[in-house]
């Protein structure tokens, strides 16, 4: 019995012990969490129940040039509730209230949103969704009403805030236009005038400080933001809403006609190298077409014969031919290392002049021509093609420019037929874009400029910098070559390949192109162009025009599929937006008229003016028409307006806010 009543004995001092060596252990490590790593476990905790969330910035207006929207950030608001902060007092005598208020506001019955705050308080629920994607007004009211004017912590009102990207040219102009997004890794892709911008219009984010609370959700700890957002700059473009309203749809309709893969169209300034229109569009597989590429940009191709402009202007600039200098078309078929050079005219031209080969886009005198010049010595050829820079990148500032190739005798794949197939377009690749920059530069008469595509970078009214004219080259060629070359394009629309989209009532002067492309497909595919300017003698705009692979049987001329879009495009601006020149204003000062116009112009601000009916009438034009009027405007969706917060008919005063919902 003894035995037994020690071994229990023992037993419990063992028990003891260890449970003294555990006390101990748990004591020392208490105190090396508290005076060893307590500040670390302390900024641990804090950094799991409060953090700092980014507040996006507003990134700043994008414009037209002519101070029409083409991009602009909207904030939106969602609100919840906090149902556990508010006290019962403050709960009890505001809810009737707010209920008949979010009634009037969001349109359901106030027992409904009685009913619902009343149970996320029964649940002590705290993020319960009161409404989405309200506009700053509609945040403002919200935020007056009772209950919710107390605050974050005595009205339980929760704001959360983000900015949504509205473009009022909806899908018009959407890769010339672009975005800028980023990814969950932080990766930016940066597309069109917003993505090559992007700095200028981003502006700083701000910092609000957040709490965790139930479920893994946050909420601000005050309605002040500890870092206020900066927003971005405003971003004046080059584009002219209403010629890229004319060349997309002079090119859609065409799309559309000939069933074509894609196309593109560019129209710029020749002068000053602005880029006024640019539209991209490709075919989705139920037909229809939207801008899915910015093709003008990034896609390298072979020219066909729009190429033919710069073997003609290098080889008067090397003084290798002439204008009047006759080559014998040999019945339309000649033939270099058993590959056949065929006109498109059976039978050939016979005996011409290199004018007339050029205006009647003769391959088989083209090749003859410079062949005959270079063939000694390709490499003068390819060294002009090199001066004129027509194998150097743009350098534009839109992301993707496409690298331009032209081949050289010392390239490995160099061979017998490169030479004469570059006279003609072929075995070689181009940009339009990069194309276009080579027709402007003639109509230039020689000097060739960058493609431009903003104006001005400005900080609401304070210009921050103004872009000018860039020259890329000052002289590609000789004024004397220029010269020649546009009497032969200008030929080319009165008597040559693109006869058919003459018109007395203005002119026009540009190159036609036909390219086959996919070899291997039966039939052929082609690639139809047209590139020039308008008008022939005092050229204001160069445009170029290219669509590929329309369907055959419709036709694949460049003359028949692509001058026509050219023609549509130079006549609505002839017409729509007409081109002439400005007359300088007489600087009269009129003390007595002066003040006349000062008191009549404070009577038109102050007098109000009727609000207009723009339903039915497409975004673009709405827009304008409103912000004309000095209304504050704010669209919703794409298309045409379906309604207006503002009743027609209803008296407006200057910076009023109006909302268009559009379908």
């Amino acid at each position: 019995m003894a035995t037994t009543d020690k071994s229990i004995l023992n037993r419990m001092y063992f028990v003891a012990g260890c449970l003294f060596i555990f006390a101990i252990a748990v004591g020392f490590k208490l105190l090396n969490i508290q005076f060893v790593h307590g500040e670390h476990y302390k900024e641990l905790a804090e950094e799991r129940t409060i953090r700092n969330f980014t507040i996006p910035a507003n990134r700043g207006n994008l414009y037209d040039s002519n101070g029409s929207l083409l991009a602009t950030s909207v904030p939106k608001y969602d609100i919840r509730f906090d149902a556990v902060t508010v006290s019962d007092k403050n709960f009890e005598e505001n809810i009737g209230p707010l209920s008949n208020e979010l009634s009037k506001m969001l349109g359901k019955a106030p027992s409904y949103y009685s009913r619902r705050l009343r149970e996320a308080r029964a649940h002590k629920q705290r993020y319960l969704l009161i409404a989405r994607n309200l506009d700053y007004s509609e945040y403002m009211k919200m935020k007056s009403l009772p209950m919710f004017n107390l605050g974050a912590y005595k009205g339980g009102i929760i704001t959360e805030q983000r900015t949504v990207r509205e473009h009022p040219l909806g899908k018009m102009g959407e890769r010339t236009v672009g975005y800028e997004r980023r990814d969950e890794n932080g990766y930016y892709t940066r597309v069109g005038l917003e993505g090559a911008f992007s700095s200028y219009l981003r502006g700083k984010d701000g910092k609000q400080l957040k709490q965790k609370i139930a479920k893994g959700q946050w909420k601000p700890i005050s309605d002040n933001n500890e870092v206020e957002p900066k927003d971005g700059f405003d971003v004046i473009s080059t584009i002219d809403v209403n010629i890229q309203d004319i060349a997309h749809h002079s090119l859609l309709r065409q799309l559309e006609y000939f069933e074509a893969d894609h196309g593109t169209v560019v129209v710029m300034e020749t002068k000053t190298g602005e880029i006024k229109a640019m539209s991209n569009l490709g075919r989705t597989e139920d037909g229809s077409y939207y801008e899915k590429r910015n093709y003008a940009v990034y896609e390298a191709h072979e020219p066909g014969s729009t190429f033919k402009l710069m073997a003609m202007v290098a080889a008067l600039e090397d003084k290798v031919i002439d204008t009047s200098q006759v080559l014998d078309t040999e019945n339309g078929v000649v033939r270099f290392y058993g590959r056949a050079v065929r006109d498109s005219h059976h039978g050939g031209y016979g005996e011409i002049s290199a004018a007339r080969a050029f205006e009647v886009s003769s391959n088989t005198a083209f090749t003859k021509m410079i062949t005959g010049a270079y063939g000694d010595d390709p490499s003068r050829f390819t060294d002009r093609l090199d001066k004129m820079e027509l194998n150097h990148k743009i350098g534009l500032e839109i992301k993707g420019e496409g690298s331009p190739r032209i081949p050289h005798p010392q390239d490995k794949n160099w061979n017998g037929l490169s030479l004469p197939w570059m006279a003609f377009g072929y075995g070689l690749a181009i940009t339009p874009l990069q194309t276009l920059t080579f027709y402007n530069a003639i109509a230039n008469d020689g000097e060739m400029v960058k493609p431009r595509f903003i104006r001005e970078v400005r900080d609401r009214d304070r210009s921050i910098f103004k872009l000018e004219k860039e020259v890329v080259n000052p002289a590609i060629c000789s004024k004397e070559t220029a010269h020649k070359v546009r009497e032969m394009m200008k030929n080319v629309v009165e008597r040559g390949t693109a006869s058919n989209i003459y018109t007395e009532n203005f002119s026009m002067a540009g190159k036609t192109g036909t390219c086959q492309t996919e070899y291997w497909i039966e039939p052929g595919r082609y690639i139809a162009s047209f590139a020039g300017y308008f008008p022939a003698e005092d050229p204001k705009y160069s445009c170029i025009v290219v669509i590929h692979k329309p369907k055959r049987s419709k036709g694949y001329y460049g003359n028949i599929v692509a001058a026509p879009v050219f023609k549509d495009i130079a006549r609505k601006i002839y017409t729509d937006t007409p081109v002439m020149d400005s007359l300088e204003t007489l600087e009269i000062e009129d003390e007595k008229a002066d003040k006349n116009y000062e008191q009549y112009y404070a009577k038109i601000q102050n007098d109000k003016i009727l609000m207009p009916d723009v339903t039915g009438m497409p975004a673009m034009d709405a827009v304008s028409l409103l912000e004309n009027l000095g209304l504050k405007v704010k669209v919703r969706g794409d298309g045409v307006v379906k309604r207006q917060s503002v009743t027609a008919g209803q008296k407006i005063v200057s910076n009023q806010q109006v909302n268009l919902d559009l379908s």
